[in-house]
C-alpha cells in the first residue's frame, strides 16, 4: 500500500507538529507517530523554554550560559541562531494557543540549573503537555494534515532499495519516504514523500533507568545511519540528576525548576553536598550534578539522595508544582513536608543525527529537528529548557529554507513494495525482550555517568553479538513493532560505545576515569560516526 505526500513528518512531538504546521501551507503533509499523536518527549516535559524575555536579561547572558554548559563544544553560531530567533518562536507559540503561566510583569519566568537569570517561559509544571494541546488542536483542523497513529517506521527509503546494495556516493543519496509498520493491521504501508522530516526523539530506552517514554528507542538516529546519514556526539548522554526514586518506568522527573525554586539537594546525613562540588551548589550544570549523586551514592552505599523544600512556602510551592506535587502524594510524599528521595536516570540525547543551521540532513530530501538531530547548540551537555527551543527554531528555519528552494516534486515511482516473505518462529520472540532488557543493563552498568576504557570495551563486545543475533532474527521474521525497536536500541548503544571508545577526555556529559582531564588540543571538536 503506497501512501502519497508532499512532506512526511516521522514523530508528532513539539519539532514534527511545529513543522508540521507550517510546511502544511506549502502542501499536504503526513504525520506518522508510533502510539497516540500526543505521545512524545514533548508531553513529558515539565520545566519549560529557555528565552530572553526580560527586559534584565540578554541574548550575550543566555549565549554564554549555553556555551559554558555544553563545555564550549556548542558551535557558536548555531547557539546565537537560537538564543536571538527564540523569542520570535515563542510568541507563535503563544498565538497558536499555547497558555503559558503570567504574573503581574506578564510571563512568569523561571529559572534553572545553568541559567545566570530568570527566563524559562513555562504552563505550570507541564509545559510539554501544554504545547502538545496546543499544536494538536491546530494540526486536527487544518485540512492539509492528516495523522498516522501507531505506525511505526522501519527504514527510510532510498537508492539502497532502487539499487540494491551497489555502492553509492554519499552525495548521491536521496530520501523518498520512509517503510511503516502499521501496528493494528500488522501491514507494512510505503510512504512516499518528496521532503521527509525526522523528528522521531531521542533515545532514552537504551538504559534500564529513563525519564523518556517507552517510545524513545533512537528509531530516527538509526534509520538516518543506515541509510548513510552522518552522526555525531553520540557519547554524550545527559542523564536528569533528580528522578522520583522508585517511580516506575519510565521514571518521573523532578524538574530542574525545583532546585530554581529553592530546592537543596541533601544526602542521607542532611548534608548539602552539592557545595562540595561546585560554587553554584544545587543550581550546577546538570552534568555536574549527576556526578555529584553518583559519587555520592557510591561512596555511601545509599539508593538514593533528597530534595528538601521544607524551607519553603507550603503554598507557593503547591502552586508553582502542582503537577509534581500530586504525583508525589501518590508516592505518600507531601514535597511541603517531606524530603523527595531522587536518583539520576537516562533523560537526554546531544548527539545525532548532523544538520546544518537549516535542518538539512547529508542525505538530499532528508531534514531532521528536535533531540533525534545534532544541531551543534547543545556541545558536550544541554543547558537545562533549551531543547524546547531549538525544537521551534529549527522547524521554522527548516520549512523557511523548503519554502525559498525549488523543491523536487517527483517522487520515485518504482519503488519496490516492502518484502515480508520471512516467516515468525514463536519460540524465539523471547529474543526480543531478552535482548532489550541485556541492552538496558549493559547500557546502564557499563556506559552510564562515569565510564572507563574496561568498562566500554566489555559492553561493546557484547553488543556486537547482540546486533549480530538481532541482524539475523530480522532477515528470517516478519517485523514487529518489538523486533523494530530492538534493532534501533543496538544499533544506538553500538554508536554511543563507539563515540565514547573515542573520544580521549573528558567533556560535559562524558566522564572517563582513563581521560579524567579536558583536552581542548586535541578534543575541542565534535566526535563523527559515518
Amino acid at each position: 500500500m503506497k501512501i502519497e505526500s508532499d512532506f512526511l513528518v516521522i514523530g508528532s512531538g513539539i519539532a514534527g507538529l511545529s513543522f508540521a504546521l507550517k510546511v502544511a501551507e506549502l502542501g499536504t503533509v503526513a504525520i506518522v507517530t508510533k502510539k497516540e499523536k500526543a505521545e512524545s518527549n514533548t508531553n513529558y516535559a515539565q520545566g519549560g523554554i529557555a528565552a530572553v524575555i526580560s527586559t534584565r536579561d540578554a541574548f550575550e547572558h543566555h549565549i554564554n550560559d549555553t556555551m559554558k554548559a555544553g563545555a564550549y563544544l556548542c558551535h557558536r553560531d548555531v547557539v546565537e541562531i537560537v538564543v536571538t530567533e527564540g523569542p520570535e518562536r515563542i510568541n507563535e507559540l503563544i498565538e497558536v494557543g499555547v497558555q503559558f503561566t503570567k504574573n503581574n510583569d506578564g510571563l512568569d519566568l523561571g529559572k534553572e540549573g545553568g541559567h545566570s537569570h530568570h527566563r524559562i517561559v513555562h504552563a505550570a509544571d507541564l509545559t510539554g503537555k501544554e504545547i502538545e494541546r496546543a499544536l494538536l488542536a491546530k494540526i486536527s483542523a487544518h485540512p492539509n494534515i492528516r495523522v498516522y497513529e501507531n505506525h511505526i517506521s522501519i527504514d527510510l527509503i532510498t537508492e539502497h532499495h532502487l539499487f540494491g546494495n551497489e555502492k553509492l556516493s554519499k552525495d548521491s543519496i536521496h530520501c523518498w519516504g520512509a517503510y511503516v509498520l502499521d501496528v493494528e493491521q500488522n501491514v507494512v504501508k510505503t510512504f512516499l514523500a518528496t521532503t521527509t522530516m525526522l523528528a522521531t526523539g531521542g533515545a532514552g530506552q537504551v538504559y534500564l533507568h529513563t525519564t523518556n517514554p517507552v517510545i524513545a528507542t533512537g528509531d530516527g538516529i538509526a534509520m538516518a545511519y543506515r541509510a548513510g546519514a552522518e552522526i555525531a556526539n553520540m557519547e554524550f548522554i545527559q542523564f536528569h540528576p533528580t528522578t522520583l526514586y522508585n517511580s516506575g518506568s519510565p521514571s518521573f522527573l523532578i524538574s530542574e525548576a525545583v532546585r530554581g525554586f529553592g530546592a537543596i539537594l541533601r544526602n542521607k546525613k542532611g548534608e548539602d553536598f552539592m557545595k562540595r562540588y561546585d560554587p553554584q551548589g544545587a543550581l550546577a550544570p546538570r552534568d555536574i550534578v549527576a556526578r555529584a549523586i553518583d559519587t555520592e551514592l557510591k561512596r555511601s552505599g545509599d539508593e538514593c539522595v533528597f530534595l528538601d523544600l521544607k524551607h519553603l512556602n507550603a503554598e507557593s510551592v503547591r502552586s508553582h508544582f502542582p503537577n509534581i506535587y500530586e504525583r508525589c502524594l501518590k508516592h505518600s510524599i507531601d514535597i511541603t513536608k517531606d524530603l523527595i528521595p531522587v536518583v539520576p536516570a537516562a533523560h537526554y540525547t546531544c548527539g545525532g543525527v548532523i544538520v546544518d543551521t537549516n535542518g538539512t540532513t547529508s542525505i538530499s530530501g532528508l531534514y531532521a529537528v528536535g533531540e533525534v538531530s545534532m544541531t551543534g547548540l547543545h556541545g558536550a551537555n544541554r543547558l537545562a529548557s533549551n531543547s524546547l527551543l531549538e525544537a521551534v527554531v529549527f522547524s521554522h528555519r527548516a520549512m523557511e529554507t523548503i519554502r525559498h528552494k525549488e523543491r523536487n516534486t517527483m517522487v520515485a515511482k518504482n519503488i519496490p513494495d516492502w518484502d515480508d516473505s520471512g516467516t515468525i518462529n514463536s519460540e524465539e520472540w523471547v529474543l526480543v525482550s531478552h535482548n532489550r532488557r541485556e541492552i538496558q543493563q549493559l547500557m546502564w552498568d557499563y556506559v552510564g555517568i562515569v565510564r572507563s576504557n574496561h568498562r566500554l570495551e566489555r559492553a561493546q563486545r557484547r553488543i556486537k553479538l547482540i546486533l549480530d543475533e538481532v541482524k539475523n532474527f530480522y532477515k528470517r521474521t516478519k517485523v514487529t513493532e518489538g523486533l523494530i525497536e530492538l534493532r534501533n536500541l543496538s544499533c544506538l548503544a553500538d554508536l554511543i560505545i563507539r563515540s565514547a571508545l573515542e573520544r580521549k577526555e573528558s567533556r560535559g556529559l562524558h566522564f572517563t576515569t582513563d581521560y579524567p582531564n579536558l583536552d581542548d588540543t586535541n578534543w575541542l571538536k565534535d566526535t563523527s560516526i559515518t
